[in-house]
């Protein structure tokens, strides 16, 4: 039911907010843009800083810790729901790879959430940017066609949801 009325929302967001092929410059951006919400990235986001000293190294274990935990629960979640990808439902493809074909939640929302959010708790004045590039990096799922804009909202609130946890561990 909750995908349901999700479905209907999100198709009609999808379809105002997807780069039409011939946007290239939009495209090369968001392209870049969106692969910071990537493994490399996250991961190398939250392991160096391991190295870098005491306090910005117990927040980049946080990082770390959330960032798995939420991982595992996206994959979880995307597996149980099954919901496909906008490419596969709609007509149009994606302009960049997808990772899978699983749809629901976004896997790099929630990743670019998750990191962004820890450092983000633990230095206040970074917190606007941080959030709003990682917000950024979960519009450009949409953008590029691989998510609905659902898929984005949900992931980044299991980074939020599994943060707060980790913080408090």
């Amino acid at each position: 039911m909750f995908l349901t009325n999700l479905g209907a929302r999100d198709r009609t967001l999808f379809e105002r907010w997807t780069l039409t092929p011939s946007a290239r410059r939009a495209r090369i951006l968001w392209t870049i843009l969106t692969n910071f919400g990537g493994a490399t990235f996250t991961i190398l986001a939250t392991i160096v800083p391991l190295f870098l000293g005491a306090e910005v190294g117990i927040v980049a274990r946080q990082a770390l810790l959330t960032l798995a935990v939420s991982h595992v629960i996206v994959q979880i979640i995307k597996r149980t729901v099954g919901r496909p990808r906008p490419s596969r439902g709609l007509s149009g493809a994606a302009l960049v790879a997808e990772p899978d074909r699983f749809s629901f939640p976004s896997g790099h929302a929630a990743a670019a959430m998750s990191v962004a959010f820890v450092y983000a708790s633990a230095y206040p004045s970074l917190a606007v940017p941080l959030v709003l590039f990682a917000g950024a990096v979960g519009i450009s799922r949409v953008f590029l066609g691989v998510h609905y804009p659902g898929d984005v909202l949900i992931g980044q609130l299991i980074a939020v949801l599994t943060g707060l946890f980790a913080l408090h561990t």
